[in-house]
């Protein structure tokens, strides 16, 4: 019997020396061709990693997801998106919302039976009425689903039978920068992930040489400022931050090598650096600084891969001559339309497109239609686009901005012109492509489009369904940081499920 306990006790010390010796590291080194290979190229290359793996979910393995994570939850009808984000709050009345009735109402004071004591804006507020102001825009309807389109929208007029208007949109801000904060996070606050920094997460990457979610900004827009946490991670991973292509000599800052530097020794110097960061994290444990090493080696890949897709030389004319002119001007609304299209070739997962100067408070007429004629022709010819080169079926493009417009004039009012304030109770989006019900109009606005009378949908219902268009339930697709549970949709939202075709 002691004879039997020396050898367990030897045994056992045996195993002990065993998992001494075989650390993680070492685990995952000798392992290479089983588990730890799969979850180091998980990290690395999604597509490659589960290369020989069967999904039931989805065969197309750029659609994997996060695997560890559980995505996604349900077939994707999304492969991609790109978000024409419209800021300064684009008018539903002088675009998409055709209100006949008010031009016989010009100049009486909107009923307070209509305003419902609802918030104002400091800058309308003391205003001692709310003159009515109808569009001086005409509208008409257009296709076999007889959208109502205005006239300062001649080229996407000629494709709402594949657009699905949403014209109850509803949101809880209503100034600009907590409003455009809650649309891209889910909160007014700053300090959330933005939905490009949710859908990396979630999803991971389907080209190792690009990021995941990449931000333009239109040059040719002007208004309200947008900061870059707008596009930020948040609490999410750093990796999964959103990156910034601007026009010019250098579209991401600080990629490009130094005067004079060659850059013959960088893979090295990156080798080495990964060596003493794999130090620092054996020791501290951090994983923003495998986090850091993930950035470093993609700004490496990108000194090859994104010069070569913002090289629009290869693009034939009929293509520019689409976009419109302004195409061929790097760092303008078209030319960033052209840009996103590409990336979105590329694999790029999440595009966001930011156009300003949409905040009419005074012009409106004018202000609109000047913001549509730098806008409208793009639009028209993404979707074209997308469409020629098999692509609209799975992509989602969406185009929105963070509230829409009173139909009191903010100011004086003439009969050619009018101002309109911040109105976050009802205004219009619209969603196209992937899993969207095209030539459709969902929800409905009073004769004021002040209130919305027939299927609100809030910016967390918006967000919901982007999400359960991309695969992912929004409510399971959580973080934990500090203690609590987040989410993009907060505590709340439901997919918009009426949309979906």
């Amino acid at each position: 019997m002691c004879d039997h306990h020396d050898k367990l006790r030897s045994n056992n010390k045996d195993l002990q020396q065993v998992e001494k010796m075989c650390d993680r590291r070492e685990f995952l080194t000798k392992t290479s061709l089983g588990l730890g290979a799969m979850a180091l190229g998980s990290l690395l290359n999604t597509e490659k990693a589960w290369s020989n793996v069967k999904n039931q979910v989805q065969p197309d393995l750029g659609m994997f997801g996060r695997n560890d994570l559980g995505l996604p939850h349900h077939m994707p009808k999304a492969k991609r998106c790109i978000y024409l984000f419209q800021s300064g709050g684009p008018s539903q009345l002088e675009l998409f919302d055709y209100k006949p009735k008010l031009r016989d109402l010009f100049g009486q004071d909107l009923p307070e039976s209509v305003r419902q004591g609802q918030r104002l804006t400091g800058m309308s507020a003391d205003q001692t009425s709310f003159p009515i102001a109808a569009s001086t825009i005409n509208f008409n309807q257009y296709g076999e689903s007889r959208a109502w389109v205005s006239d300062a929208m001649p080229y996407l007029s000629e494709m709402v039978d594949d657009l699905c208007f949403i014209k109850s949109m509803q949101t809880d801000a209503i100034n600009h920068d907590p409003a455009i904060t809650f649309f891209q996070t889910g909160s007014q606050l700053p300090g959330r992930p933005s939905i490009g920094s949710w859908i990396s997460y979630g999803l991971g990457s389907d080209n190792e040489n690009l990021p995941t979610f990449i931000t333009l900004i239109s040059k040719n827009g002007g208004g309200q400022p947008l900061y870059a946490r707008l596009w930020g991670n948040g609490f999410l991973p750093t990796e999964h931050q959103g990156v910034q292509f601007r026009s010019g000599k250098d579209p991401v800052l600080y990629l490009t090598d130094p005067e004079n530097y060659d850059g013959h020794d960088r893979r090295n110097m990156l080798d080495y650096l990964e060596k003493l960061n794999a130090v620092q994290h054996d020791t501290y444990g951090d994983p923003e600084i495998n986090a850091r090493m993930a950035q470093y080696e993609m700004a490496f890949r990108m000194q090859t891969s994104v010069p070569e897709v913002t090289d629009m030389s290869k693009e034939p004319d009929y293509i520019f001559e689409m976009y419109g002119e302004d195409s061929r001007d790097p760092g303008t609304y078209a030319a960033n339309c052209l840009l996103g299209r590409k990336l979105l070739e590329k694999d790029v997962k999440f595009v966001q497109l930011y156009h300003q100067g949409w905040d009419q408070h005074a012009g409106c007429p004018g202000g609109v239609a000047l913001n549509a004629k730098k806008t409208d022709q793009a639009n028209a010819a993404l979707i074209k686009d997308l469409k020629q080169r098999g692509m609209f079926e799975d992509t989602l493009i969406i185009w929105g901005g963070e509230f829409g417009r009173t139909v009191y004039s903010q100011g004086k009012l003439t009969t050619t012109d009018y101002g309109r304030d911040h109105h976050p109770k009802a205004f219009t989006m619209f969603m196209a492509g992937a899993g969207v019900k095209p030539g459709f109009t969902y929800g409905e606005t009073d004769d004021f489009s002040y209130n919305v009378v027939k299927d609100p949908v809030h910016t967390h219902d918006f967000q919901a369904t982007l999400m359960h268009l991309f695969g992912i339930d929004h409510e399971r697709l959580i973080y934990k940081h500090q203690g609590r549970r987040f989410r993009l949709t907060d505590v709340h939202g439901h997919v918009v499920k009426d949309i979906l075709s």
